[in-house]
């Protein structure tokens, strides 16, 4: 994400890899040699903005660029270590905790037809399952100021390259993730601060299922995906594959010490479940936040709510963040804001950004990211994108 971004390089070391990441530096074998496409003039610095993110450690990445001068799209790198195969245009991805904001439309479409209120709390739709949880509202799980416990930190978590490749076919269920969190104390009391957590979406993918008789996959795939015409964008549940071409993912074999890059492309993601799960494409999320923040998928009062931010500038130690309900706002080097959601998961890494108009959009993936300078160079994309670079 792009909130949390530098606790998400982080995380992506330690496999808290669906929030947004801040890895130490590690060498990584990959070429900068595929170009754009459709660039009009003046794209020129992007792209060289691109291909600094394979330059400092990723494998590969693409982008794709929405403003008033059309669409642009460029990619760099590779889609595999070792060979010369770019990175294919339009490639699935596991987008990580972008699919937050797939999660919470679908909650706040919910709420807007009166069948969930965000004062409801998590003791009366989930009754005994959470420690407390008659004192924590659906809004906090939203916007994460719930203070439940990240299951992804919990011990017994996988946490590096190896421990996917051993760990990484077993299936979790949703309820199964909330317990894993709820065995570690609170972060703090509910609504007392802010800390980014992913059991918070695993319990509204349960409330979710609650309220409709429906699965979360079946509520986004009926509310979004199919209305909008994501073609490319899927639920996996346990499947372990990434259907169509896509760009292989790479992470580090061990985090202490950092050790060389290993293929983890294919794993179980229910791991991750309602809180980033999700493959899907640069065109794809680009569309669904097009749509999202063009007010067709959520009514005026709800799509208010989403954009009702928490600043978390002192949690974070970055000025100008914000989160809203599962929506980021970010504060740009020219003054503009940008709202979207970030992701990381095994593998794969997705920064997101559009101005309040979606006049102005961006989205980028990039593979084996390795380190901070790169994670920059990801974020810069997205910055110079928005800003009129």
């Amino acid at each position: 994400m792009t909130t949390t971004r530098s606790r998400r390089l982080r995380a992506a070391a330690v496999l808290a890899a669906l929030t947004v990441s801040a890895v130490p530096a590690w060498e990584a074998v990959a070429a900068a040699d595929a170009g754009g496409t459709g660039a009009p003039a003046g794209r020129g610095t992007l792209k060289a903005t691109l291909d600094e993110i394979v330059k400092e450690g990723a494998v590969g990445a693409q982008a794709e660029i929405r403003d008033e001068r059309g669409r642009w799209t460029g990619r760099s790198g590779t889609a595999r270590l070792g060979s010369g195969r770019p990175v294919p245009a339009q490639g699935r991805f596991r987008v990580g905790s972008t699919m937050k904001s797939f999660t919470a439309t679908v909650v706040l479409q919910l709420a807007g037809e009166g069948k969930v209120s965000l004062d409801d709390t998590v003791g009366h739709w989930l009754p005994g399952l959470v420690p407390g949880g008659s004192g924590i509202t659906v809004r906090q799980l939203l916007n994460h100021t719930s203070g439940l416990f990240d299951y992804l930190q919990s011990k017994g978590m996988p946490r590096s390259g190896e421990d996917i490749r051993r760990d990484g076919f077993r299936t979790y269920t949703s309820e199964e993730l909330v317990r894993i969190g709820v065995k570690n104390p609170p972060y703090f009391k509910p609504g007392a601060s802010w800390m980014y957590s992913n059991t918070n979406y695993a319990l509204l993918g349960m409330i979710i299922e609650k309220a409709t008789g429906n699965t979360y996959r079946e509520e986004i795939a009926r509310r979004i995906i199919k209305p909008l015409g994501l073609r490319d964008t899927f639920l996996p549940g346990a499947s372990v594959k990434i259907p169509g071409p896509h760009a292989r993912g790479y992470f580090p074999r061990t985090v202490e010490p950092v050790g060389e890059l290993i293929d983890v492309t294919e794993f179980n993601p229910s791991f991750a479940g309602a809180a980033g799960e999700m493959i899907s494409t640069t065109g794809d999320v680009d569309r669904f936040f097009a749509a999202l923040l063009g007010g067709k998928l959520l009514a005026p009062e709800q799509l208010e709510e989403m954009t009702t931010v928490v600043d978390i500038s002192e949690q974070t130690g970055v000025p100008g963040l914000g989160y809203g309900l599962g929506l980021e706002k970010v504060r740009l080097s020219c003054g503009v804001t940008s709202w979207g959601h970030g992701g990381s998961t095994p593998g794969y890494a997705t920064y997101v950004g559009n101005t309040r108009d979606a006049r102005r959009r961006a989205v980028v993936y990039a593979t084996g990211l390795t380190s901070e300078k790169s994670d920059a160079a990801a974020k810069e994309v997205v910055d110079r994108a928005l800003c009129g670079a």
